[in-house]
């Protein structure tokens, strides 16, 4: 699904000149679940960017299902996105005053789906998460696991190839963190990609593989035997 070759990003000051991605290479099979992590700064947040087609790299190749989409103008980004790839992130990102119905329901709005089969979906994948007997409250009504679980079924209600997570427990106690994790997982059986960036082993041990960044670069990989539930 993702091939990533010699992947650059530079962002330039009048003062400063900051390599954030050098000559990174990464490959992401369908179906996979995977982890970034590495210290503050070391480039996993704006590679998650250039994988969400958010922002666009200096040099190299990203070939997204065989497409080249490293230098695609805005627009057509935008369309990628819309069509191919869901977001969950650390703040979970809901609009305050609308319903949980109508937070999942928005990229079903700005994609012109027919009003029967919003509801269907909306309902189906409410369902999956298990929120569905919250419906009609709104975020600031609920706990932050059930923010973070509406926020990822707004993230799969367009039943996205890949989903992006950025940091999706960090705003968690255990227990919360433990149910999204575990609901991701869940997600990633079911057939959907994951590209996960975390400071937490214990979540990264939910996936398939933990790549490791450290100044820009890719430094290790390591397989994971089995998704440990713990």
């Amino acid at each position: 699904m993702i091939k990533i070759t010699n992947l650059e990003k530079i962002y330039r000051t009048e003062e400063v000149l900051t390599t954030a991605l050098n000559k990174v290479n990464l490959e992401v099979a369908e179906g996979e679940f995977v982890a970034i992590m590495g210290p503050s700064g070391c480039g996993k947040s704006t590679l998650l960017n250039i994988l969400g087609l958010l922002d666009e790299p200096e040099a190299g190749s990203f070939l997204f299902n065989g497409q080249e989409v490293a230098n695609v103008n805005e627009s057509q980004r935008a369309e990628l996105r819309k069509r191919n790839i869901g977001f969950v992130f650390q703040s979970f990102n809901l609009i305050d005053e609308l319903t949980v119905y109508e937070n999942v329901e928005l990229p079903l709005l700005y994609l012109g789906v027919k009003p029967a089969e919003r509801r269907k979906r909306v309902e189906e994948v409410l369902e999956k998460v298990q929120i569905k007997h919250r419906q009609n409250h709104y975020p600031q009504q609920l706990s932050g696991g059930q923010q973070q679980r509406v926020a990822v079924a707004r993230a799969v209600i367009n039943k996205p190839h890949l989903l992006l997570a950025d940091e999706p427990t960090g705003n968690l106690d255990s227990s919360n963190g433990n149910e999204v994790m575990e609901l991701l997982s869940e997600l990633n059986e079911q057939g959907t990609t994951i590209v996960m960036v975390t400071h937490s082993e214990h979540d990264a041990r939910y996936s398939h593989r933990i790549i490791r960044m450290l100044d820009g670069q890719t430094i290790m990989t390591e397989q994971m035997a089995s998704q440990a539930i713990l």
